[in-house]
């Protein structure tokens, strides 16, 4: 539902207008533009990629089931497989052109813009992984939330994302992880009689 809210936001009736939160954020992103900072947000934007994460999840998820944990590592791969087919069907239907206000250092994607698939991606592994993190949580929560959100910034750094497709991907991800941990592993309540 917020992918959609969202979408009906940013692009409403398939009218493209720049918001000024758009527009500044590109214009931002641009502006701190180097040959160093190109070469790390091009290495920092890998890590929401599937080609990348997918294997990752897999063999975490092997690794917890050899623990007795399956459901535990069916959970952390539905979260990552779900989250990348809701993204790209919903980059489908809305058909929001990607941004061409500045030169990119990158090839651009051949899909829509609207969300970034690798924002949600790399957002879902990490809340994700913190849910099933139990008393670790804290101590993983930095890291993994600090480069689930470099993910977030090299894509619009790269010009290939719009800053609404980055935070409203990153809130649909979490609001859909959520979702599937309270579906998937929560604990039934028992009413005593």
């Amino acid at each position: 539902m917020l992918l959609f809210a969202g979408a009906w936001r940013v692009y409403p009736a398939n009218a493209f207008t720049l918001s000024p939160f758009d527009a500044n954020g590109l214009a931002l992103a641009h502006a701190m533009r180097s040959p160093e900072l190109d070469w790390l947000m091009q290495a920092v934007t890998w890590a929401g990629s599937l080609w990348l994460l997918l294997p990752l999840t897999v063999l975490a998820a092997a690794g917890l089931a050899r623990q007795g944990r399956t459901r535990q590592g069916g959970f952390l791969v539905l979260s990552l497989a779900s989250t990348s087919v809701l993204s790209h069907l919903v980059k489908v239907i809305v058909e929001r052109p990607r941004p061409d206000l500045f030169s990119l250092q990158v090839s651009m994607p051949f899909d829509w813009s609207y969300p970034s698939a690798h924002t949600m991606q790399a957002f879902a592994l990490a809340i994700a992984v913190l849910l099933l993190a139990g008393k670790r949580a804290p101590l993983l929560a930095l890291p993994l939330i600090a480069l689930a959100a470099g993910v977030g910034f090299s894509r619009v750094y790269l010009q290939v994302h719009y800053p609404t497709d980055v935070v409203i991907g990153m809130l649909a991800a979490w609001l859909w992880v959520l979702g599937l941990h309270h579906g998937m592993l929560r604990k039934p309540t028992t009413i005593a009689s």
